[in-house]
């Protein structure tokens, strides 16, 4: 079990999978043959599934928004075939191994088990929950993912922080008042209406010293 009493980490971390912890990014643009073509293909995906809400077979999505930009569907092929070739961001592993003594670590990912679980096992994580949107039922930003997670980990929303990769995940995190760092890598801009996260930055630097201060920057904000 995590030893909290000598720090102020939250109960439990959540993060995003595909776009926090993963350069999806790189792999999309490589199937799709060019970065232009690769960041439309991912754009359009990303707008499908967070207005998704009950969830759909992730692989139709993919295949939707290929088609939907231009693509030949069978990038949504060459997409699975080629999925465990997804890499972590820098810095993604050694974060995830300084947080395991602190808090419990979990995963809410908008994909499919098969695909959720093969991403998660490229990190050498024994994750506490991993929620894909085919298991919750429904695609971020709708709550229930994030709440499958909490209750699954018996932890309020009060004592965890998430980890986004877009800001989609605002929304839902909102709603819940879940305080959230955006790791913005590839510096996507906020999408209209979503509520601004408490931290927002390029890579994980700054997350480790955010979540030390989790405890003692919750009692200042209720202040």
């Amino acid at each position: 079990m995590p030893n909290q009493s000598a720090s102020t980490y939250p109960k439990a971390v959540l993060f995003d999978l595909l776009t926090a912890l993963l350069d999806s990014w790189t792999l999309w643009n490589r199937v799709a043959g060019s970065e232009a073509a690769g960041r439309a293909w991912r754009a359009e995906y990303l707008r499908l599934t967070y207005h998704s809400g009950a969830y759909v077979p992730y692989e139709e999505l993919v295949r939707q928004a290929a088609l939907q930009v231009g693509l030949n569907e069978s990038a949504a092929r060459t997409l699975d075939a080629q999925w465990l070739q997804l890499a972590p961001w820098s810095g993604a592993r050694d974060t995830l191994r300084r947080l395991v003594p602190h808090c419990k670590l979990a995963i809410v990912t908008n994909c499919s088990e098969r695909l959720g679980k093969q991403a998660a096992e490229l990190f050498d994580i024994d994750w506490d929950v991993i929620v894909t949107a085919e298991s919750a039922g429904f695609y971020k930003p709708d709550p229930r993912p994030y709440q499958r997670a909490l209750d699954r980990l018996e932890v309020s929303a009060h004592d965890a922080a998430f980890v986004a990769g877009s800001s989609y995940d605002m929304f839902g995190t909102a709603r819940l008042g879940l305080r959230t760092y955006w790791h913005n890598r590839v510096h996507l801009p906020l999408v209209e209406g979503a509520q601004a996260p408490e931290v927002e930055a390029p890579t994980f630097d700054a997350l480790l010293p955010w979540l030390r201060d989790f405890g003692l920057s919750k009692e200042d904000s209720a202040q």
